[in-house]
């Protein structure tokens, strides 16, 4: 968990665990659960590389200026109907993982509804990256995603901006949550980013959690200018309203040079929400 008001950290603790009884692990269970670790490695497969000519350039890591990193379906959704267009980004990377909460599809065509975590290259700038995550990263796979991903960027020059979503009821305030304008924006910044944000700030005592968190933990250890957004929305599944309430982000520095044309965004986020319920509806 993220906070940069104060960290706690809490040592792994054996306590309840008879010495005898750890030590009476069959061969058996070593297997199952070497399986199990195996089975929950996080798998990151970059193409960029394709058609260069230096085989051995594949193992260094390429610059990176900017790195928008969505996570959740609504997220996910706002830089596919405000930024992404297939014309000027192309797909070069994916995630493939497994847990008890979702497995990642195998595929780069991907609906609404899916489990997928995609990397997407501007062609006009190869330095400009971004990522939708519409998976969950489990606790135990989050240091494995951090370091496949950033582990091939220079860190250098690098800047990195985070959308996310939460339940406005997780958030902490002296006031009633139903007075609340849901949705709304808080951010989370870590001390190298000095640009100014374009909502509010979290204020104490609210955490963020998750994926989301552990970018911009990392980005706080590693001296990387980084910003979360986070959304609050009493809102759980994908919605007009909670993707249009990241729209504040598009007069961004790091965004407003990465919008396209919006007069299609309306239509093409329409879309979405038709394809999601469709999806649903054949589940009913």
């Amino acid at each position: 968990m993220a906070t940069f008001f104060g960290e706690v950290v809490v040592a792994p603790s054996r306590a309840g665990v008879d010495d005898d009884e750890a030590a009476e692990e069959t061969l058996e269970d070593q297997e199952i659960r070497r399986e199990l670790e195996k089975k929950r490695e996080v798998d990151v497969l970059w193409s960029w590389r394709a058609g260069a000519a230096a085989q051995g350039a594949a193992d260094e890591p390429i610059s990176c200026s900017k790195l928008v990193v969505a996570v959740g379906h609504n997220a996910a959704a706002f830089l596919s109907s405000f930024i992404l267009d297939s014309v000027c980004w192309e797909v070069v990377g994916v995630v493939k993982l497994w847990n008890e909460w979702c497995r990642t599809t195998n595929t780069t065509n991907v609906l609404p509804t899916d489990s997928f975590c995609l990397f997407y290259r501007l062609i006009s700038d190869p330095t400009v990256l971004l990522c939708q995550c519409s998976c969950y990263v489990a606790e135990d796979q989050q240091f494995q995603w951090l370091e496949k991903v950033f582990g091939c960027m220079r860190k250098e020059g690098l800047q990195v901006t985070i959308l996310s979503t939460c339940p406005v009821a997780e958030y902490k305030t002296q006031e009633s949550t139903l007075t609340l304008p849901s949705p709304f924006l808080k951010a989370l910044k870590t001390k190298e980013f000095k640009e100014p944000v374009c909502c509010p700030l979290l204020e104490q005592p609210n955490i963020v959690r998750d994926l989301p968190a552990a970018v911009l933990s990392y980005c706080q250890v590693w001296q990387i200018p980084a910003v979360l957004y986070q959304c609050y929305t009493d809102v759980i599944k994908l919605d007009t309203i909670t993707v249009e309430a990241f729209k504040p982000l598009l007069s961004s520095e790091i965004l407003k040079s990465l919008v396209k044309d919006t007069s299609e965004s309306t239509k093409i986020l329409k879309k979405l929400l038709t394809t999601n319920e469709a999806h649903n509806n054949i589940y009913i």
